[in-house]
């Protein structure tokens, strides 16, 4: 069955990962620090509907985590009785039925490797053009960068999801830790400029509480991925007890970082729009830079934050492609997708769906490099515009899937032993979903919002091949 720990057909995948596995599973596939260097814009109202929260982005980063937990809270009472590589699209099917389910999960893993996809391309483009830019030196193509990530993530999904794991661990630890101490000098460096009542309050908005609300809609993005821990289940040694604390740890966790590094971006332009304008493209690297141009650090300092942001997108890429490939493997197990890519490798791993991820890898690379005009945006390097495209899917994608799995759970888990916080957290849930769902179609100009559109293409699809192709059988919940 799709919700027990062995699908319809008894295969399973191997493996006995524990807590912090888990958990750098999920905070691998958030990606904070990327998230953190590049997104805080968006919550001060330098987006596509030129509203936002202004100075009070951190209260907009509370209200968000808030919701989140509430969808964190589904998920890990979900966790808690199925526990199988599908994740979510088991939990969604448990709630509203296979068909839906079949739908959500084709859905889901789509958004999951577009992200991942349009994360490689743009660590391969980084990579190039920081080498560039700072050091005058073109060693290799970018193209030959995006290669040579192809090749490792082949080597670290081939080793084993442990590796995985633990590569997501390093990569995201060394991360936040450089990250997090900085932006705590720029907090103490600021000193009697602090102003922690315009940061939690929404008089900092020049939209007052609608401006903080709206930086809502892009703080819930933020912790897109939370839920990831769960595409582990089966490999997990206690999965009824690590999957639900990774889950929780992970949002809890990454909010705390959020709301530091919010305030420090805000607090370090000493709580001045233009400022923060003026630096929209990366305001931490513009905080990292010398005193002379008004940071707090230094060219090696912004070097060194520059080298630990592509660490986390290289988390974000393996903990994408580590749940893709769990996700393909289990709804083919289901017979939702064709039974060759239920097949496992003598490790254990997911064999086929492991290749068909790494193939899209290899398709996205290339198209990249042979269409410089698909999705292109004037003023973005084009790597930089496919990841664009990619994480506007993969957002969209994953708000609808949350959303559905906050309806359904009202069904799924109707027999739970507090019924008012199950109605709790599925109206927390509904209302944090809409609410990302709308952000990202709202204002958004071609050919940006062809990539929602698209996603709600991929799920009629979806519909209609869960009428055609019926599983086996729908999941079921362990009692």
């Amino acid at each position: 069955m799709a919700g027990t720990e062995s699908g319809v057909d008894g295969k399973r995948l191997g493996g006995s990962l524990n807590l912090l596995d888990a958990t750098a599973q999920s905070v691998g596939v958030i990606g904070p620090v990327f998230s953190i260097a590049f997104l805080v814009p968006l919550l001060v109202g330098l987006n596509a509907s030129g509203s936002g929260a202004g100075t009070a982005a951190p209260l907009s980063v509370v209200i968000s985590a808030v919701g989140v937990l509430g969808l964190g809270w589904i998920v890990a009472e979900y966790a808690r009785r199925i526990h199988a590589a599908g994740s979510l699209y088991d939990y969604v099917t448990d709630g509203l039925g296979a068909r839906a389910g079949g739908a959500a999960g084709l859905l889901y893993y789509a958004g999951i490797l577009a992200l991942g996809s349009g994360i490689l391309v743009m660590i391969g483009g980084t990579v190039h053009d920081t080498l560039q830019s700072e050091f005058g030196i073109t060693p290799l193509p970018e193209v030959v960068w995006d290669l040579i990530l192809l090749a490792g993530l082949a080597v670290v999904l081939y080793l084993g999801v442990a590796l995985s794991t633990r590569a997501q661990l390093a990569l995201a630890l060394v991360s936040f830790t450089v990250v997090l101490a900085f932006m705590i000098f720029v907090i103490v460096q600021v000193g009697p400029g602090n102003q922690v009542a315009a940061a939690f309050s929404p008089s900092g908005s020049p939209q007052g509480l609608g401006g903080v609300f709206f930086g809502v809609l892009y703080g819930v993005l933020l912790f897109t991925g939370f839920e990831a821990a769960a595409n582990l289940g089966e490999e997990t040694a206690h999965p009824k007890r690590d999957i639900p604390r990774a889950v929780l740890i992970s949002v809890l966790t990454v909010a705390g970082f959020y709301v530091i590094g919010s305030y420090a971006q805000v607090a370090g332009f000493h709580f001045d729009l233009d400022a923060v304008g003026k630096n929209a493209g990366a305001p931490l690297f513009g905080l990292a830079g010398p005193v002379s141009d008004g940071g707090f650090g230094s060219t090696a300092v912004r070097r060194v934050l520059e080298l630990v942001v592509v660490f986390d997108m290289l988390a974000v890429l393996i903990g994408c492609s580590v749940s893709a490939s769990r996700g393909l493997f289990a709804m083919a197990r289901d017979h939702r997708l064709p039974h060759v890519l239920s097949r496992v490798s003598r490790r254990g791993g997911p064999l086929a769906a492991s290749l068909v991820v790494l193939g899209i890898g290899l398709a996205t690379i290339l198209v990249t490099a042979l269409w410089p005009d698909l999705f292109a945006q004037s003023g973005m390097p084009h790597y930089a515009a496919i990841f664009s495209w990619g994480s506007t899917f993969g957002g969209f994608a994953l708000s609808v899937i949350y959303l559905l799995m906050s309806v359904g759970a009202i069904r799924g888990l109707r027999d739970h032993r507090k019924p008012w916080a199950v109605y709790l957290a599925c109206t927390v849930g509904v209302l944090v979903t809409a609410a990302a769902i709308f952000g990202s179609v709202y204002h958004v100009a071609a050919p940006t919002i062809y990539a929602p559109y698209a996603a709600i293409g991929v799920f009629v699809v979806g519909l209609v091949v869960s009428a055609v192709r019926r599983p086996a059988s729908v999941p079921v919940a362990d009692s």
